[in-house]
């Protein structure tokens, strides 16, 4: 059962991870961890030009790591924000991962103990 929880949020947040995996979007997502941002600040901060920010923008959107609004005076002008539920996903995801491989590391553990005692 542990296993089979294990593939379907790994399966969930798998977007999440190829999203993550390049450091320019990691770069994103630490900016917007201090609070959501327009597009033209984003960019400005991460050194880039605007259109190469923006396909940047579009994966992270498609996998869920950020969400963005238009303004209602300007739709042209876009805030970013970091959606915190996709890096829970990803957080989870590792955490069962770990509680795994912690209880293989103790049946291991309990195995060498039984056979050599002293």
């Amino acid at each position: 059962m542990g296993l089979l929880i294990i593939i379907v949020v790994a399966n969930d947040v798998a977007a999440v991870f190829d999203a993550l995996a390049d450091p320019t979007r990691r770069t994103v997502v630490q900016l917007l961890s201090h609070g959501p941002r327009r597009a033209g600040e984003i960019a400005a901060a991460a050194g880039m030009s605007g259109p190469a920010m923006s396909r940047h923008l579009r994966i992270l959107l498609a996998a869920g790591v950020v969400s963005d609004e238009r303004s209602p005076v300007d739709a042209r002008v876009r805030v970013f924000h970091l959606r915190p539920d996709a890096m829970a996903a990803a957080a989870a995801w590792l955490d069962q991962l770990q509680a795994h491989w912690d209880e293989q590391l103790r049946s291991f553990q309990r195995h060498v103990t039984r056979r050599n005692p002293g």
